[in-house]
């Protein structure tokens, strides 16, 4: 495994893994055991456990992102660690048609802070860029179709659902009425005028929130593959899930409350009765962690009898 960063790309350096030492404590890794990490990303995370695995050969790093794939593939090339580029959703579909299981399961959603750094990414409302918001940038759907192709009742429903703008109906009668738009910087103007008085947050950002999650089907990808993650622990295996918006821990929440212990059938041992959050240390040298929650559960090695 690499520790050499020389001609990685430099707008991920200052990436740092959120909540990195509740991850080590909940997963608990020991040697020999195997890692899935299926939003790998600059591979902060994935470093950590494989330093305690010391089992690159049982580890499969994934990211939608070929710009962090590139840096993963560069990060750990001295270490036989499969790394694929892929969406989530489509990994778990395939390892858990061939039976595959792992002792250690890590999801860390959302957004990554090279992708609000970049703003020809379109994901960043301070810098302006071209609205685009795409994780994988092969995919064809992109914020701008969405922007520019959708009707006013098609974005006010995701504004609404994937946003919760309560101003919703008339961002997107704006939006419409102002195409074409073509820049990030264009669509938060218009979002702005809306508002008024001081806000510490921007006041669009609910509603590239709800681009983002439309552009990327995040909430979708994370509901489907929740049930194949469960799977893919081996039993006393543990999986812990990191989100950043309370629409995505709801999901988990919900999954998790619903196959956890308490019932014959329970497949799951909750490991953090309610979520862990980060520090104040932490927010102060890495901001995104600001709004991390972090679930966690272990697979029940055998099931109840009646």
């Amino acid at each position: 495994m690499s520790q050499n960063h020389q001609n990685l790309p430099a707008m991920s350096r200052p990436h740092l893994p959120v909540l990195l030492d509740e991850i080590l404590e909940l997963l608990d890794p020991r040697k020999g055991e195997s890692y899935l990490d299926l939003t790998a990303g600059y591979g902060g995370h994935a470093q950590a456990v494989l330093e305690q695995t010391q089992n690159p050969k049982g580890a499969i790093l994934i990211d939608r992102d070929e710009q962090a794939v590139e840096y993963l593939r560069k990060k750990f090339a001295n270490g036989p660690v499969e790394i694929v580029h892929q969406d989530f959703l489509g990994v778990c579909q395939r390892l858990a048609s061939k039976g595959r299981q792992f002792d250690m399961i890590l999801a860390d959603l959302g957004v990554s802070s090279p992708h609000l750094d970049q703003a020809s990414r379109g994901f960043s409302i301070n810098a302006d860029g071209p609205l685009d918001m795409r994780m994988d940038s092969s995919q064809d759907l992109t914020a701008a179709t969405i922007v520019n192709q959708w009707n006013e009742v098609e974005i006010a429903k995701i504004l609404r659902d994937f946003g919760e703008e309560p101003k919703a109906a008339r961002i997107a009668r704006q939006i419409v009425a102002a195409r074409p738009l073509n820049s990030t910087k264009d669509l938060a103007k218009i979002v702005a005028k809306n508002w008024r008085g001081f806000s510490r947050v921007h006041p669009a950002t609910r509603t590239f929130q709800a681009l983002r999650i439309a552009v990327n089907s995040e909430l979708t990808q994370l509901e489907q593959s929740l049930p194949l993650i469960a799977r893919l622990l081996t039993p006393g295996g543990r999986m812990a899930l990191i989100s950043f918006h309370s629409l995505e821990d709801r999901i988990v929440k919900r999954f998790l409350a619903d196959n956890a212990a308490g019932s014959f059938d329970a497949e799951l041992k909750l490991l953090t009765k309610k979520p862990v959050t980060a520090s104040t240390n932490e927010i102060v040298s890495n901001p995104r962690a600001r709004s991390a929650k972090l679930r966690a559960a272990a697979k029940i090695k055998t099931k109840r009898k009646e």
